[in-house]
């Protein structure tokens, strides 16, 4: 790290010993249970802490037992919040002074603003900073940030000054917009990238499309964040940069959840500050072991706005390690967006990755976009250079996993359309009776 970089590290520590050392103490409880295991019984008792004060402070819960168990609890998800939201605040915190506002993005169609109490603040702060040292990033360190910079999450120049941070948007990723990006990540000596896996796929393909020489780049450390990457362009990334490329598990609702583990495509989550349940996916029994389910998030800090079981819309499957009376929680496959499965003929739900990984080194694609029509009918946009595509090699990649009754048809289109946020979705599924299930959760 530079000087500069340093005295930002050791500024924030001291800053934070001066108010008591909040930050640090929480630093200190995540990285123990990331590397030791949680404790069962603590987390236990923080649920039903949690449990207690949602039942006498909000109007959502004041009906349920203080001392039943987290699965008595509904299962919530976004719309219930936004639906109810009053009474989601704890009259407890409802209007502190120290209380802070997160605003969703809204890029599934929902968006929302978050209440969360002091306390909460400084746990999501310390499992941000955690979780981006074992990425390889440190605060202080300068760090471009990739995404839609809308007016509710924009910095200030002091802001930006404090966090050594600069703002690049990813409204533009035309090339003359990806040249711009790379000359000030060299010019800037950038060693953080953190941004949309879309935009820093975008930049990879760039790279390799024009040949650009990375060896003069400062770049020690890669942050994917908001949506699932590709294993192939994680490994690509990796290799042009020389740098490690792990994906942060991450919302706005909560904070920083997880990190991608370093050998495998699998995610740790920081049970320290969440406890998951993984439940099937027609229903609100527990998944069985290597099963796809709904992810069901129960935040363990924030008292501001109780998060009890909330249904995020993610699928995982996950594991469980326990020893000695402490766990730890992977998420051995992330598929993301549950309104964003694929399913084969036989209504087998199928990984994304199944299509990413088959078109990304496809010659002459630039972007891409898969869609299923109907139970057996599917579409595959294609951006680029009609003259390189080999339809047919690529028809042969993807078909067998769709089965022998599914219909493929590939259609050319001039520009694949990014959503609000600036995040472009690689895999849509229109199938209204999958669709419809979903609805009917």
């Amino acid at each position: 790290m530079s000087f500069d970089e340093k005295l930002r590290w050791f500024g924030f520590w001291t800053l934070d010993k001066l108010r008591g050392a909040p930050v640090r103490r929480y630093y200190d409880q995540i990285r123990s249970g990331f590397y030791g295991g949680t404790s069962l019984a603590e987390t236990e008792e923080k649920i039903r802490k949690l449990i207690r004060h949602a039942v006498q402070t909000t109007e959502f819960y004041k009906d349920y037992d203080p001392e039943g168990g987290l699965s008595e609890l509904p299962v919530v998800n976004k719309d219930t919040f936004r639906d109810q939201y009053d009474a989601f605040l704890s009259s407890v915190h409802k209007g502190a002074p120290d209380n802070r506002i997160m605003c969703t993005s809204g890029s599934t169609g929902t968006p929302l603003s978050m209440v969360q109490n002091r306390d909460k603040i400084c746990h999501n702060t310390a499992g941000g900073i955690f979780l981006g040292a074992v990425g390889g990033y440190y605060i202080g360190m300068k760090e471009a940030f990739i995404r839609v910079w809308v007016n509710n999450v924009k910095k200030s120049r002091l802001s930006l000054l404090m966090e050594n941070m600069i703002m690049m948007d990813s409204s533009n990723m035309d090339d003359e917009g990806l040249a711009r990006m790379l000359n000030t990540i060299r010019g800037k000596r950038v060693k953080c990238l953190v941004g949309y896996s879309s935009a820093l796929q975008e930049i990879s393909r760039y790279i390799s499309d024009h040949q650009v020489d990375t060896s003069k780049f400062r770049v020690k450390s890669i942050i994917p964040i908001s949506e699932a990457m590709a294993p192939d362009f994680r490994k690509k990334l990796q290799k042009q940069f020389g740098c490690p490329v792990r994906a942060w598990y991450s919302n706005e609702e909560n904070g920083i959840m997880g990190i991608q583990n370093k050998e495998d495509e699998g995610y740790q989550i920081d049970t320290e500050s969440y406890y998951y349940e993984i439940l099937k996916m027609d229903s609100d029994e527990p998944a069985a072991p290597g099963e796809l389910g709904r992810i069901v998030i129960t935040d363990l800090y924030n008292y501001a706005f109780p998060i009890l079981r909330y249904d995020n819309g993610d699928t995982a499957v996950a594991s469980r390690k326990v020893k000695n009376g402490k766990y730890k929680l992977y998420l051995t496959e992330l598929y993301g967006r549950r309104s964003d499965l694929i399913y084969d003929c036989d209504g087998k739900a199928l990984t994304p990755y199944i299509i990413t990984n088959n078109m990304w080194d496809v010659r002459g694609v630039k972007q891409f976009r898969f869609i299923q029509e109907d139970l057996m009918k599917y579409t595959l946009w294609l951006n680029g250079d009609r003259e390189q595509m080999n339809l047919e090699d690529i028809t042969q990649r993807i078909s067998p996993y769709l089965g022998e009754r599914a219909e493929l048809s590939i259609e050319f289109v001039d520009e694949i359309p990014v959503l609000q946020s600036g995040k472009r979705k690689y895999i849509e599924n229109r199938c209204e009776e999958y669709q419809d299930r979903k609805g009917s959760r």
